[in-house]
């Protein structure tokens, strides 16, 4: 990013958080690549080691605190980063049971109590932080498929949650795609936050103007951008798909 838009990206971050450090971030969804980043390995670039988090059938706990277990050098750091109900379900170690969440439902009894057990004591025993619900690649809509202005408008963060899902949707418009923002953005767009005048638009224009104005936030047309504001627009993109990892969910239909 050039050093205007970043320097509105990083406040775009970082603002509402000002608002109370110590409140604890809403429910949120997590892809599996978001997953697999929270490994609690050091930081590219702040040499800071990153929180660890793991799944056990699609219940992501922050289990930093059991660092010492689960991260980098732990015994169980082959689950850092992971969905791994079945793995420990099994109290195995085998990295074909990684990953597998269908697989939760197919356990036999046994198993099935072990897995509740591990749930239990993650929950209850270590109190190790519930921070939202792994989404299978698979329960994802298509990146594909059209998704209509009616459909787009739903999708504001107000809606029902999805089974499987910790939040509701909250889709957002940018370029041709259509980027679900409840992956990791529920503090910045859900309901009663600062930017939730963005969720269910097609917020192009918007966020190329960097503009809260209600001609911009409700005017989809980028067809007189300036080459500044195209800029501005492709590196929120870049933001999205790349730092935040918001899945796109679908094509806008214009």
């Amino acid at each position: 990013m050039n050093s205007s838009s970043n320097q509105s990206s990083d406040k775009h971050a970082t603002g509402p958080k000002e608002q109370g450090e110590d409140e604890p971030d809403p429910p949120r969804n997590f892809t599996s690549a978001q997953l697999k980043q929270f490994d609690g390995t050091k930081e590219n670039k702040t040499g800071n080691p990153k929180p660890v988090y793991l799944a056990l059938n699609g219940i992501v706990f922050d289990v930093s605190d059991g660092r010492d277990f689960y991260g980098p050098g732990g015994p169980y750091e082959l689950f850092a980063g992971h969905e791994c109900g079945v793995a420990l379900a099994k109290m195995s170690f085998d990295t074909q049971y990684l990953d597998d969440m269908a697989g939760c439902s197919t356990l036999n009894h046994g198993e099935r109590m072990e897995l509740e057990n591990w749930i239990e004591k993650f929950t209850h025993y270590r109190r190790y932080p519930v921070l939202g619900r792994l989404v299978p690649d698979d329960k994802l809509p298509s990146p594909n498929r059209i998704v209509s202005k009616e459909e787009l408008a739903m999708n504001d963060g107000s809606g029902k949650i999805p089974e499987g899902y910790a939040a509701a949707p909250i889709y957002l418009g940018a370029g041709d795609k259509i980027y679900d923002a409840s992956f990791g953005g529920v503090a910045f767009y859900g309901p009663g936050c600062a930017y939730n005048r963005f969720a269910g638009k097609d917020a192009s224009r918007a966020l190329a103007k960097m503009s809260f104005e209600t001609k911009d936030t409700d005017k989809p047309d980028v067809s007189d951008l300036t080459e500044k504001e195209q800029k501005i627009l492709s590196d929120w993109i870049t933001t999205f798909e790349e730092r935040k990892g918001y899945p796109c969910v679908g094509l806008l239909l214009k």
